[in-house]
Order: structure tokens, then C-alpha cells, then sequence
């Protein structure tokens, strides 16, 4: 499909739209944010007042159908990704959905059903295969300056939040997260691994729950292979005490090493002939900025453009489900 002018709507404005991802749809040429929807009035009202947005609605089904409005974002927990991005792609609405791309992975093979049958492009919040550093870290492992590649390694931990402890924390509920801050933050790392390397061909993995917060798997331990024959080990806890608090990916090839944060976004460090170099790159104020572009440049000129869509989206969700509920 092309569209002269993609004119946004937004299911769920929460925090994951005040900054990262909100503000973008109205810097983009060729882009405007419509309307925004939460069930909360007050809430969305206000919302819309801060970021000078001309409609705003309690009612998801009325922001879907809203003839203004060409382009839907859903930014609820995933329990609701599927139901709204089916809704809104049967009204001809295309769909951008934030990660991880719905709650379980039959879901994601359903949207992606829908978007098939109706035509209607689906694509997902993993914004990291668009941003400068990752792109960098890619450029490195692609022209052979590691030389052949032997593993990738990542390691995510830290102490739990007071709202996880408590059990109060949606991200720590399955049936409206998926799984734990598994699903939410490793889901990340895992996108840009099968943007890195392609997608698992094979793994095994552990998840267990060892303090008794809340139901979800809090520390999980797997290992991977990916589709070019390069293995990659993992380890993520989300109730570690601060002095274990880590988030590195490394690259091990047979001439350098390449180390970096997910979440982090400092400097890139590449090992190699007994030096190391810093590599700094620029951060968007809005992280998902140069995703959104992508999309409205698709959208507005027909061509192929966006790196994360439903179909290697849905692929993190089988391996984070087939690691967690195996």
C-alpha cells in the first residue's frame, strides 16, 4: 500500500510514550499524530493537551475506525497487542505494535495471518536494528573485522524493583506480559541477535523462579544456535543484588572481540591486535525515531524499508517461549 500522509493514532499512551516513542510521530515529514486513546479520560486528556495532539478518545474501536486516521500504534501490555492490531488491520489501518510483539506466540502467528489476508503491513516496536550503534556493531561483524566468528555471549542482571517485588508489576504477570521481565527486556536482545546472525536454528535453555516475588520465571539461562552456525550462550536475572548488575553483549571472533551494551547505549569497544577502541554514536532523543521513519518512508513510498516486521518479530516470541514454558 502507499499512503500520501500517514496520520497516526495511538492505543495506549503509557510511559513508553512520552519519550521514546510518542514525540517522533509528529518529526517525521509526512507524519502527524491524530489521536491518542487510554481508558483513563483524565489520563488521555491530559496526554494529549502536553503533546498537542487534536484527538484523543477512551475507545480503541473508535480510534480504529476514525476515518482520519491511517495508521494505528499499540503501546498497551501485550495481552491486548493482538486483539487491537487484528481490529485495526480488518478496518485497513496498518499496524505498528510495541514489543514484545503480543503475549504468547500463537498470537503472533495470528496477526500475521491477518496481515496477510488483508494485505495490511505489521511491524514491530524493535527499534534497535535501526539504531546507529547497533548498525555499527553489525557493520564490524559483517566485514570480517573479528575475523570468523566463534560465539556471542550476553548477560543481563540486576536487583528486582520494589514494584516486582510486590508483586504489583504487570511486566511480572504471564497472563499480561507473556512471561517476566524476560519477555520485556531480553526480548530486545534476542530481536537483535537474529538481526545479527539469523534466526535460531536450534537451542536449549532454563527458567526457573528462585525468589518467590511473583509467578514469572526471574532468572533464566540459555544456549543457542543461530542460522550462520555461530552459538550463543545467555544468562538473565532480574533479582540480583546490585553488585552483580550487568548488561554486555561480546563478540568472539578469531581476530578481535567486540563488546557493548543493550540498554546502556555507551560506547561500542572493539579488542583487536592487543589495542581497544571506543566507538561513541549518537542516540536519537527519541529511541524509536529512525524505526518510525522507516515506516512512514515505507508506507508513503511503497518501497521495502523496515527492518522488524510481524514475521521476524513472532520469531523472538517462539524462542523466548520455547526457552520459558519448555
Amino acid at each position: 500500500m502507499r499512503l500520501k500522509k500517514v496520520n497516526w493514532g495511538i492505543i495506549g499512551c503509557g510511559n513508553v510514550t512520552e519519550l521514546k516513542s510518542g514525540p517522533a510521530f509528529n518529526k517525521i515529514e509526512n507524519s502527524k499524530l491524530v489521536s491518542v486513546m487510554r481508558r483513563d479520560a483524565e489520563k488521555v486528556k491530559n496526554y494529549a493537551f502536553r503533546h498537542g495532539v487534536p484527538k484523543w478518545t477512551t475507545s480503541a474501536s473508535e480510534l480504529i475506525n476514525d476515518p482520519e486516521i491511517n495508521a494505528v500504534y499499540i503501546a498497551t501490555p501485550p495481552s491486548a497487542h493482538a486483539k487491537y492490531a487484528i481490529e485495526a488491520m480488518r478496518a485497513g489501518k496498518p499496524v505498528y505494535v510495541e514489543k514484545p510483539m503480543a503475549a504468547t506466540y500463537q498470537e503472533c502467528l495470528e496477526m500475521n495471518k491477518v496481515s496477510e489476508e488483508t494485505g495490511m503491513p505489521l511491524y514491530v516496536a524493535y527499534y534497535r536494528r535501526t539504531l546507529p550503534g547497533f548498525l555499527k556493531a553489525k557493520e564490524i561483524v559483517d566485514n570480517g573485522t573479528l575475523g570468523t566468528l566463534l560465539f556471542v555471549s550476553v548477560r543481563l542482571t540486576r536487583p528486582a524493583n520494589q514494584d516486582e517485588k510486590e508483586n504489583v508489576a504487570w511486566r511480572v504477570n504471564p497472563e499480561i506480559a507473556g512471561g517476566g521481565i524476560f519477555y520485556d527486556l531480553a526480548s530486545h536482545q534476542l530481536d537483535y541477535l537474529d538481526f545479527l546472525l539469523g534466526p535460531v536454528t536450534g537451542l536449549s535453555g532454563f527458567a526457573y523462579n528462585k525468589t518467590g516475588y511473583y509467578n514469572a520465571e526471574d532468572t533464566v539461562v540459555a544456549s543457542l544456535i543461530h542460522k550462520n552456525g555461530v552459538a550463543v550462550s545467555g544468562e538473565w536475572s532480574f533479582v540480583t543484588s546490585e553488585d552483580s548488575k550487568k548488561d554486555i553483549i561480546e563478540i568472539v571472533g578469531t581476530e578481535g572481540r567486540l563488546e557493548f551494551s543493550c540498554f546502556g547505549h555507551t560506547p561500542l569497544l572493539l579488542h583487536k591486535d592487543g589495542d581497544t577502541k571506543e566507538i561513541s554514536y549518537k542516540v536519537p532523543e527519541n529511541i524509536q525515531f529512525y524505526l518510525i521513519k522507516a515506516i512512514v518512508e515505507e508506507l508513503t513510498t511503497g518501497e521495502k524499508l523496515v527492518p522488524s516486521t510481524g514475521v521476524s518479530a513472532a520469531r523472538t516470541n517462539r524462542i523466548m517461549e520455547m526457552i520459558v514454558k519448555k
